[in-house]
């Protein structure tokens, strides 16, 4: 561990990262918690932006969407960092090509890996449990305590720098992740909305459709709903179809005031590029699923630039 103190200092004990990290933590006189909660305050301070992409279902492709957004967003010259929240699923390592990558922890916090591809003005920054982990493959069996902590850990003892847009990627549920997050954005954090990511069929609505009431609950504006496996494009006749059936997602939406914004399709694409590290919407950007993704891109960025309590797509809250 590197414990050169850092130029500019967020903490007044010059040590930016949480003190559960810190070697002189048994004899420290300071509050603890004092410590965190203003580390977490002043590293939030420098984030223009907070984006939470979330559906209380598994497996609609939160995490897909998450590294496209940020790809998108990072495509129009924003600096966005990519927290990725999903503590048994730490999978954005894997969108963004840092399989295997570690990082290691400084004065100034825990390093965020970069992505950078042509087009990028400035790498998107990623910050992962997967960073921390001996091996990707270890499970996560964690109590609730542990999770709240490392909330607090990804958003204030990773190195997010100076950001405009900070794109976090959820767990399924509505539990202690989604509680952690939303009390640290109450603590004076920056301007938040939410994504909500849900598929057409019924079974997924009933549990992705959860999330938009917690928000409700919480105050947390919705920016709009994505639509993901939203159809298949045939190779061959280019003609489409829907392998999910359709049980009246937007009339569903709409009953919980949110309007939908983009309609992702299952395309090879997409699965080729979220296995090998390159978002589809830069590897492919004229093609289908770029296209898809236009939509939402354009609607978080323009929520970003203008007034966060102004409606967008009329759907956010």
């Amino acid at each position: 561990m590197d414990t050169t103190q850092p130029t500019t200092t967020l903490s007044a004990c010059g040590r930016d990262h949480a003190c559960s990290f810190c070697p002189v933590a048994p004899s420290c006189p300071l509050d603890k918690s004092d410590h965190d909660r203003a580390l977490v305050r002043a590293r939030l301070s420098r984030v223009g932006q907070v984006v939470v992409v979330l559906s209380n279902k598994g497996g609609v492709g939160k995490s897909t969407v998450s590294a496209n957004l940020a790809a998108g967003l990072a495509a129009r010259g924003l600096r966005v960092g990519v927290a990725d929240a999903d503590i048994h699923g730490p999978n954005q390592s894997r969108f963004f090509g840092l399989v295997g990558a570690r990082v290691r922890l400084s004065a100034a916090g825990l390093e965020t890996r970069t992505f950078a591809a042509d087009g990028i003005a400035h790498p998107l920054r990623v910050g992962s449990l997967a960073f921390l982990m001996e091996d990707d493959a270890t499970p996560i069996v964690w109590r609730d305590s542990y999770k709240h902590d490392f909330i607090h850990h990804l958003l204030g003892s990773f190195d997010w720098g100076d950001l405009d847009a900070l794109v976090v990627d959820m767990p399924p549920g509505t539990g202690n992740e989604m509680i952690t997050l939303c009390d640290v954005l109450d603590d004076g954090g920056p301007p938040a909305a939410a994504v909500l990511v849900t598929t057409p069929q019924a079974v997924a609505q009933m549990d992705s459709l959860k999330a938009a009431r917690v928000c409700a609950e919480r105050a947390l504006p919705i920016i709009g709903a994505v639509e993901n496996m939203a159809g298949v494009v045939c190779p061959h006749c280019s003609g489409s179809f829907h392998v999910f059936p359709d049980a009246g997602l937007d009339a569903a939406l709409a009953v919980e005031g949110v309007g939908k914004i983009a309609a992702i399709p299952l395309a090879p694409e997409l699965a080729i590029g979220s296995d090998s590290g390159r978002p589809a919407v830069l590897d492919h950007p004229d093609g289908a699923v770029a296209r898809a993704f236009a939509p939402l891109i354009e609607a978080v960025a323009g929520w970003a630039a203008d007034d966060p309590a102004a409606a967008v797509a009329g759907g956010a809250r």
